[in-house]
């Protein structure tokens, strides 16, 4: 039987992917205490990696925006893998954003909003978080942005 949170990604049509293997020498995420900080998510698909390019060059905000949106269900897909129950996040903390962008290009801002208004769309309040979007000269494998969290969860 699914949760509350399981049940709104129903209702929002997201199927949750398999949670990432890292990609090098690391692990996807951390548990310390009650808080879990998980790795930088790129925007990875069931087909592969999406939105490779760069903000302000070969892509606009709004795709950007919607590759933000994939790394935050790929962080989800952490955070269950991490707690075994959605329902367990007690809040999430903080998102890092970081977008691949030229030096001309200022809306860093609304290109990570695509994974912080899917928070707040699934996670309701307990989706708001402290936020930062940086731009950064160049992302592994060329994808336009890569997002990390720190959630607290609750006691297993």
């Amino acid at each position: 039987m699914s949760g509350a949170i399981e049940a709104k990604l129903a209702e929002l049509g997201i199927t949750l992917p398999e949670a990432a293997a890292p990609a090098a020498n690391y692990v996807p995420f951390v548990k310390s205490g009650n808080q879990l900080f998980i790795s930088g998510q790129v925007p990875m698909s069931p087909e592969g990696l999406k939105f490779q390019g760069k903000l302000g060059d070969s892509m606009q905000t709004e795709e950007g925006a919607e590759a933000a949106k994939l790394c935050a269900i790929n962080l989800i897909a952490q955070m269950k893998a991490a707690t075994g129950d959605l329902d367990k996040v007690v809040r999430i903390v903080k998102l890092v954003g970081f977008v691949n962008s030229t030096l001309e290009f200022g809306e860093q801002p609304a290109v990570v909003n695509g994974a912080s208004n899917f928070m707040v769309e699934v996670f309701g309040d307990k989706g708001r978080h402290a936020r930062s979007a940086v731009s950064a000269a160049s992302l592994p494998f060329g994808v336009a942005v890569e997002v990390e969290a720190i959630v607290e969860v609750a006691d297993d």
